[in-house]
């Protein structure tokens, strides 16, 4: 039964716990028939005559919303001093509602105002070069000289290259973390998530406080770092690189993709080398990206979705000092799922009976294992 002593932020974090169902019929719900009409089923028929293809456990969730949990989280986040940003707020980020499965909630720390900022996305490897790493803090320097506000992902290397590039001027720049916002990862980044929020920065989360990193949230991290920005930077990455992951993410966004080439013995740009054949933007300088933004009505060359590499090996992509645990990929239901012929992916979702986004993510870490690939019209088993 609605309670009409609960607040917005208590109806959207109801509908986030409500269990395997995917955000885009969330939000449907709630455009049809209203936020708090949902959690009233049982007085509103036509809600009611809509649920027919809820489960068990959905219906429950919407029925009897575990309030105590609500409350909890919220506290929790107020002890880690974040803000709830409710995707009907007027902070949310614009740029990110128009992604296929934007979150119902942000938690934020910081200054939740840039959110809507111009933002550009900087990633690359974690194991990057010195020269690499230069090149990240000295282009970031001078693009928040021109407005643009960075984003990146507060991993180790290009991240953290690019995040103190754009610290260096008096300017905000946002980390985007695949943990809750009470911890930091990598540990090492506290005092550098520290000085973000010190800076008027800000450090952005749509995992619960508690949350611990786990090698499936990176993926979702980068769908909302490509998500919040206008185009994505890609510094230095292997082909063995979830930088590429941002990058597709970017072209199914159908924002701007950019990367930087390097030595032909650099291993560490095998990856930019092959965005740039497939048709990214090669940048030498700042120039080259606000030409690209001036003139944006202007034919350009656009990666193709359907083209990234077919086999993307987990091995390097998600590593820090401490090493994300990636064992049984191998023995994910999902992968029975999956043809030796070409599986589009709605017969993955119709076969395993999995919300769209959960099948989505989990094909991704199946490619980067190598068990799965990517090809036009779905994908194929590998092994």
């Amino acid at each position: 039964m609605v309670n009409n002593s609960k607040s917005n932020i208590e109806y959207w974090l109801a509908l986030k716990l409500v269990p395997r169902l995917a955000i885009h019929k969330k939000i449907a719900l709630v455009e049809t028939f209203g936020l708090t009409a949902l959690f009233s089923l049982d007085n509103n028929p036509s809600v009611l005559s809509s649920a027919n293809n809820l489960s068990v456990k959905q219906l429950c969730a919407f029925r009897q919303p575990d309030w105590q949990k609500i409350t909890q989280i919220i506290q929790a986040s107020a002890a880690c001093n974040s803000a709830i940003v409710c995707f009907d707020d007027t902070r949310y980020p614009q740029l990110l509602k128009q992604i296929y499965d934007p979150p119902l909630v942000l938690f934020v720390q910081g200054n939740a105002l840039l959110l809507n900022a111009r933002q550009l996305a900087v990633v690359g490897s974690r194991s990057a070069s010195a020269g690499g790493r230069d090149t990240a803090f000295s282009l970031c320097q001078q693009l928040v000289q021109l407005n643009f506000v960075i984003t990146s992902g507060l991993a180790l290397g290009i991240d953290a290259a690019a995040h103190r590039g754009a610290l260096s001027q008096p300017a905000g720049t946002i980390a985007v973390v695949a943990t809750g916002l009470d911890q930091v990862y990598p540990a090492r980044h506290l005092s550098l998530a520290q000085q973000i929020i010190a800076s008027n920065g800000t450090i952005i989360s749509e995992f619960l406080p508690g949350t611990q990193a786990r090698a499936g949230h990176f993926p979702k991290r980068n769908r909302l770092i490509s998500g919040l920005s206008l185009g994505v930077l890609v510094v230095e990455a292997e082909l063995k690189s979830g930088s590429l992951i941002t990058a597709r993410c970017a072209l199914e966004q159908n924002r701007e993709v950019f990367a930087i080439p390097s030595s032909i013995e650099n291993q560490q740009a095998k990856g930019c080398h092959w965005l740039i054949k497939q048709g990214a933007k090669l940048v030498e300088q700042c120039a080259d990206i606000i030409d690209e933004f001036a003139f944006a009505d202007k034919p350009s060359l656009h990666l193709k979705s359907g083209e990234l590499p077919l086999k993307l090996v987990v091995q390097g992509a998600y590593k820090g000092e401490d090493e994300i645990n990636r064992k049984g990929l191998c023995n994910d239901t999902l992968l029975a799922n999956v043809g030796f012929e070409i599986t589009p992916v709605d017969k993955v979702v119709s076969r395993s009976e999995l919300p769209v986004e959960e099948v989505l993510i989990r094909l991704t870490m199946l490619e980067l294992s190598g068990l799965v690939s990517a090809v036009p019209g779905g994908y194929i088993r590998t092994q």
